[in-house]
């Protein structure tokens, strides 16, 4: 069973969810012949103040 772990800086909305989750999945079935169903995909949202860059907060830039 496939996992797959996409951590954001910030929020996606529910459709930019869906179409990401269907991409990959896509991908996944195709690739590696996995079926649909045993794809489990994760959304991390990460706040911008929890994300720094070369020293700087993303959110600060």
């Amino acid at each position: 069973m496939p996992y797959v772990n996409i951590r954001v800086a910030g929020t996606l909305t529910k459709e930019q969810k869906e179409k990401i989750s269907k991409g990959v999945t896509d991908v996944i079935c195709r690739e590696a012949g996995k079926p649909p169903e045993a794809v489990l995909i994760f959304i991390d949202e990460v706040e911008r103040d929890n994300i720094a860059k070369a020293g700087t907060l993303l959110s600060n830039g």
